[in-house]
């Protein structure tokens, strides 16, 4: 299995044209001088796939991607993951899911989605590999996305908790995430979108490092009783996005993020006017590999 430094080797960003400079030490990079509407050569590609791995989160500054534009970008890394029935784009592209606080006027619904910490797709066989979200539309000050290192909280735990979770598996159910917030499913959309179970301390299919995989659709653990095993997920989650694991992105327009489904957790911040002002992001999703 690779490791993080052996993984992705690639030439310099430099001698290809383009910057990367990391945004903190806990995460997160920019990257600077890559148009993503024109397709990389196999050297890019690999050199930013390499700097994806090293820092988990990539800021693509200064993007106008159409949607076809970014969903052949997207799949420069590999097959695309379908969205659930409620998430599906409506057009002619429903691999890639508009990300909005507008009603169906099209003005500010005064609603913001996605504000529990979550990873993306993780009740699927095979959790989605990476998010890539575009900025369209943005108020003027915030609509952050704040993100949670999974590698560093799985790290920091006393090494008793470490051999407590071992061989651990929790259930991801998208039915339990939805009534979290309110909403309870169809037959259809459960049939489309089933519970799948993971390790609780996962290791990274690339990196070989591990950490660990919550979030709110983290419903169980199994061979636990429920509530014990909901109260075990929930604090370790407590304990992963505590603020020193957590890096905050504050969006400027054309940014276009990339970050990895399988160590980070993300939720959206409806830190700003969100009935005043849109929100128009597009995400589309890399699809991942089956746990072990």
């Amino acid at each position: 299995m690779k490791t993080q430094q052996s993984a992705g080797f690639s030439p310099s960003s430099a001698s290809l044209g383009f910057r990367v400079l990391p945004l903190s030490d806990l995460m997160a990079a920019e990257v600077i001088g890559l148009d993503l509407s024109r397709p990389f050569d196999a050297a890019t590609r690999d050199a930013v796939h390499h700097s994806f791995l090293r820092y988990q989160l990539l800021v693509f500054r200064d993007q106008k991607l159409t949607k076809p534009q970014q969903i052949a970008f997207t799949e420069q890394f590999g097959p695309l993951e379908r969205h659930t029935k409620f998430n599906r784009g409506m057009d002619e592209f429903p691999l890639l899911h508009v990300v909005s606080n507008l009603n169906d006027a099209g003005k500010p619904s005064g609603a913001v989605k996605s504000t529990l910490w979550h990873t993306d797709k993780s009740f699927r066989p095979a959790p989605s590999m990476a998010t890539i979200l575009h900025a369209i539309t943005m108020p003027p000050d915030g609509g952050d996305t704040v993100f949670a290192n999974m590698y560093a909280a799985y790290e920091a735990l006393p090494e008793s908790e470490k051999t407590f979770l071992k061989g651990k598996r929790v259930v991801h159910s998208w039915e339990l995430s939805r009534e979290n917030i309110g909403r309870v499913l169809s037959d259809e959309e459960k049939r489309d979108a089933p519970p799948n179970a993971h390790p609780l301390a996962r290791v990274h299919p690339e990196t070989g490092r591990t950490s660990l995989f919550v979030g709110m659709h983290a419903s169980h653990i199994e061979g636990m009783p429920f509530e014990e095993g909901r109260a075990k997920i929930l604090d370790l989650e407590g304990h992963a996005t505590k603020p020193e694991f957590t890096f905050r992105h504050s969006w400027r327009m054309g940014d276009l993020l990339m970050w990895d489904n399988r160590c980070l957790l993300h939720r959206a911040d409806p830190n700003f006017d969100a009935a005043t002002y849109p929100r128009v992001l597009h995400r589309t999703c890399l699809r991942g590999t089956p746990t072990h």
